[in-house]
């Protein structure tokens, strides 16, 4: 017997020994393909040397102090260059353990930034159905995926949700995509009015879905229409790229390919790679200076955030990640395999659709194309 609580007690896992580029392997030897690198998280496979080496060489000098008393040299060599890649040098970057923490933070900042700029009635977040941003009761909350949500209903916040960008499903034939768009962006107007603009404090979306709609990219202008909109009203725009960022979908941030700068944007996963858990929440300097000018600090923490060995890990995947050119590898690799699964299956009678952007693809099984 075990004394784990596992995942699924009723399955009985094989034990994970080691693993090498590509490949896992269990305590009987044997070898299984990571093709999704976990839950989309070993964006260079396992065992990559210069991660290895950079996780050695920091545990040699400083594994952990607390940011109660310390700051530590890769977390401000982190913050630098996340915040330059942001396209804001002012942005602030807090550093968390993964992608839950990484949202909740972000639902925690727009309401003390609001109460900060003296609208204390903005506490709503809405967000979209048929998403999903982590798994802490913040997160959760603003998550529409309902089986996740569905045992925890009387403890989340029943905040709104408005529809996604879902071209696949609900652009009609008159329209084009950027037609559409407009009026998917429209919904967001027609929730924030029903919700009252005085409550609403924030918009919270995946730049491009990833778990709950397998991979769906916006169609273009949406996302401006939803920074035009969130500015009307005076709603922050705040993009969840934890499974989409840092080079997933063949830019660092997926949003860079929209035209669009947010407010704030979380990202994790392929942040450390699967080789130290690690997240950060990346807000615009306006946000973090009205926090600090009003309250002095912002009202919240965990023990982990800016481990110095997280934090050293993460500096060392990016740098693989632009040593080897992997953005461009991506976008390469990306247009072939779209093209070679378009010729594949694009007569499939239970293809409905493919889609993605980058490495972020997914394939819509359905059984009948007509209906």
């Amino acid at each position: 017997m075990s004394n784990v609580f596992y995942r699924n007690p009723a399955h009985r896992y094989p034990t994970g020994m080691r693993g090498e580029g590509v490949y896992l392997y269990d305590s009987a030897g044997k070898q299984y393909l990571d093709g999704s690198g976990g839950a989309a998280v070993s964006c260079l496979g396992h065992g990559h040397p210069v991660v290895i080496e950079a996780i050695k060489a920091q545990l040699d000098k400083l594994v952990y102090a607390h940011t109660a008393f310390f700051t530590n040299e890769p977390q401000e060599r982190l913050a630098e260059q996340l915040a330059g890649r942001f396209g804001d040098d002012g942005a602030r970057v807090y550093f968390l353990s993964g992608g839950s923490e990484a949202n909740e933070t972000a639902i925690k900042i727009a309401r003390q930034y609001w109460l900060a700029r003296g609208h204390d009635k903005k506490h709503v977040v809405i967000s979209r159905s048929q998403s999903y941003h982590g798994n802490t009761l913040g997160a959760l909350s603003a998550s529409g995926n309902l089986g996740r949500r569905k045992i925890f209903a009387p403890l989340l916040h029943d905040w709104p949700k408005t529809e996604p960008c879902y071209e696949y499903r609900h652009r009609q034939p008159d329209e084009s995509p950027e037609q559409y768009g407009e009026r998917a962006a429209k919904t967001l107007e027609e929730t924030i009015l029903a919700a009252g603009p005085d409550n609403v404090s924030a918009f919270l979306a995946e730049t491009v879905v990833g778990a709950t709609l397998g991979a769906v990219p916006p169609v273009p202008g949406y996302f401006r229409a939803i920074r035009e909109i969130c500015d009307r009203y005076d709603v922050l725009l705040m993009l969840d790229e934890v499974m989409a960022g840092c080079g997933r979908s063949g830019t660092y941030f997926a949003f860079k390919q929209d035209d669009v700068q947010p407010d704030i944007v979380t990202v994790a996963k392929g942040l450390g790679g699967g080789y130290q858990a690690v997240g950060a929440t990346i807000v615009q300097q306006h946000v973090h200076d009205a926090i600090v000018e009003r309250f002095g600090a912002f009202e919240h923490g965990h023990t982990y955030i800016g481990h110095a060995t997280s934090c050293a890990t993460a500096l060392a995947v990016a740098s693989v990640i632009d040593n080897e050119k992997l953005l461009d590898n991506v976008q390469f690799i990306s247009s072939s395999l779209l093209d070679g699964l378009g010729t594949a299956l694009a007569e499939h009678p239970n293809v409905g659709d493919i889609r993605g952007r980058g490495l972020l693809l997914g394939i819509e099984l359905v059984t009948d194309r007509d209906t």
